[in-house]
């Protein structure tokens, strides 16, 4: 199941990460009794952008309900790995599906920088974090087009970090509002994160533009 990952992943052995490793075997764990009821890759795929979006939409009922909104942005997170997780071990990977799951993955991210903003983020530092990411995924995309193979690099900024800072943002709102503290300090503490997001995603998208560089500038056109 590892090497059926790797493949789809552009060669990324996920033994070289042990945090990685043990994702891709909880997802494959996750993706069995799937495969046994017949459920497709696309299937999950759709299911986990729509409950990203559904993590977004019950940020708008209050705060009281932020704590739900973290464990709806965790079962994406396991919905987002699932999808890949069936392909391999169907075989049923097609390009289809690889457009499907970027485009599900991109409505993510505008989500997940949404959910942010809603924990108390200036809406300005949402649409940054959201530019800079679909800019170093274009740019990706842009680069694999060109002939460059597999993601370039795994940068500082890639849907873990994006899934851990939507999800962090989400408990630290719940618990400033548990304790009652001032809406100040909610939108102090929403601000950092959002900052510390738009930081890892510069550094992610230079990562990459290094990459790209230094695999694409002998490639003829």
């Amino acid at each position: 199941m590892l090497d059926a990952w790797s493949e789809l992943h552009g060669g990324i052995d996920p033994r070289g990460s042990f945090w990685v490793e043990r994702w891709v075997l909880l997802s494959n764990a996750c993706a069995r009794p799937l495969v046994r009821l017949g459920i497709t890759p696309n299937v999950i795929t759709v299911c986990g952008a729509a409950v990203t979006a559904i993590a977004f939409a019950v940020t708008f009922a209050g705060r009281g309900w932020f704590a739900v909104a973290a464990v709806v942005i965790l079962l994406a997170a396991v919905l987002d790995g699932v999808d890949g997780a069936i392909a391999a071990q169907t075989g049923a990977a097609t390009q289809w599906g690889r457009v499907l799951d970027t485009m599900a993955d991109r409505w993510s991210d505008i989500f997940l920088a949404g959910i942010v903003v809603m924990a108390g983020a200036p809406p300005w530092s949402g649409v940054v974090i959201a530019v800079l990411t679909l800019f170093l995924e274009g740019t990706r995309a842009t680069a694999q087009a060109a002939g460059m193979k597999g993601p370039g690099t795994v940068t500082v900024w890639e849907r873990p970090s994006r899934v851990i800072l939507a999800f962090i943002a989400m408990v630290v709102a719940t618990v400033v509002w548990q304790v009652g503290l001032a809406d100040g300090v909610a939108r102090t503490l929403a601000a950092i994160i959002a900052g510390i997001g738009a930081t890892l995603a510069t550094i992610g998208l230079l990562q990459l533009f290094v990459a790209v560089f230094r695999q694409t500038r002998g490639l003829r056109a």
